[in-house]
């Protein structure tokens, strides 16, 4: 989708800090980052949310999931690390292409 910001990163049309690549994701920073680690994890195919994935994406995904924990690793988040999907509006989505969200670096305030 050329109107897609993140399938247009993720085709090398626009940059962006990439800590790594393969044949089915990009991982790149976070350019308004939340913690001192915030890494987006996005699929080079364009799925919308997890609202439209399919058992077709199934090993994407479980791929993109088993990736996280060897990015914190890479981070040097030893401590642990949260990873957060927002999915819709209502969820605070903003950029309509999947991403994982994985931040750390600093204590998280808790979720309640």
């Amino acid at each position: 989708m050329s109107d897609c910001i993140f399938c247009r990163i993720a085709a090398g049309e626009l940059p962006a800090d990439i800590v790594h690549e393969d044949e089915r994701v990009v991982v790149f920073k976070d350019i308004h980052p939340k913690a001192p680690v915030h890494l987006l994890v996005i699929p080079r195919q364009h799925i919308p949310s997890l609202r439209e994935l399919t058992p077709e994406h199934d090993a994407l995904v479980a791929h993109m999931v088993r990736l996280l924990p060897r990015l914190a690793e890479a981070q040097g988040l030893k401590d642990g690390f949260r990873t957060v999907v927002n999915t819709g509006p209502g969820g605070g989505q903003e950029v309509f292409h999947l991403h994982f969200h994985l931040l750390g670096g600093k204590r998280l305030p808790g979720m309640a």
